[in-house]
């Protein structure tokens, strides 16, 4: 642990503004992710140090990623939250940082602040009424924005209420227990979104064609890791989906 809550409380009051993420005002925004290792695919890339990670956002940062996702899990996913502080110290306010964990109570919140975080992952199935909401009043007072995940229609009837310019709510099209994907429940899904939230598609997009038809679907971001780390060119792949998704959102 960092510190104690209270100790959280009391710095978290002291540090600078967080950084809002910046649509783009036609095409998919990406949200570009930098996770090690996938329990689904295993590792994806070797070598790994705080500057591969610093030099790795910079990339996505150049080609225009809206969000940089930073996973902090350390067994499954091989993350940390000093990946995190290093990415938020490196890019500063020139784009939005987030928090991609299991977050299960409010002291992590506070952690992922306390490193730098601008927003932070909440996958509602994990999280009762109360604490879901707990966690998102915490989240509104620290300024961080949320991506409320969800796996079916019922998680997105739940998370309606919640939807927000700083509530992005995310389909997750992996099934958390079984791992598999399974592509089209973005379209099975896509008009059970809330009118006027923000949409975004989270894991089984493999390519920039994908993105382009999920982008069709309606969805108005996605979060994209695995893709992104395999191939050796991310940053063009971040630039290709943003701009090959361009149309008006008017």
């Amino acid at each position: 642990m960092l510190c104690s809550l209270d100790e959280a409380v009391v710095r978290c009051q002291n540090m600078p503004s967080t950084t809002p993420f910046k649509r783009s005002s036609e095409g998919m925004d990406v949200i570009a992710e930098i996770k090690v290792r996938s329990p689904a695919e295993g590792q994806l890339a070797t070598g790994v140090t705080t500057e591969t990670v610093v030099a790795r956002a910079k990339d996505y940062v150049t080609a225009g990623a809206c969000i940089l996702s930073v996973l902090t899990e350390p067994e499954k996913f091989e993350g940390s939250l000093d990946y995190l502080a290093a990415v938020k110290a490196c890019v500063g306010k020139t784009s939005a940082v987030m928090r991609k964990d299991f977050l299960l109570d409010l002291y992590q919140l506070y952690e992922a602040r306390l490193h730098g975080a601008d927003g932070a992952l909440l996958i509602a199935r994990m999280l009762d009424d109360k604490t879901l909401e707990q966690m998102l009043r915490t989240a509104s007072e620290l300024g961080l924005f949320v991506l409320l995940e969800a796996f079916d229609g019922e998680d997105l009837r739940r998370m309606a209420p919640y939807a927000s310019d700083q509530v992005l709510l995310g389909l997750n099209c992996r099934d958390l227990t079984t791992l598999k994907i399974d592509p089209k429940r973005f379209a099975e899904f896509a008009d059970h979104f809330p009118s006027g939230a923000i949409k975004v598609a989270e894991s089984g997009i493999h390519s920039v064609e994908e993105a382009v038809q999920i982008h069709a679907m309606g969805y108005d971001m996605a979060l994209i890791g695995t893709l992104l780390m395999k191939t050796g060119h991310p940053g063009q792949t971040v630039f290709d989906i943003t701009t090959k998704t361009a149309v008006s959102r008017s």
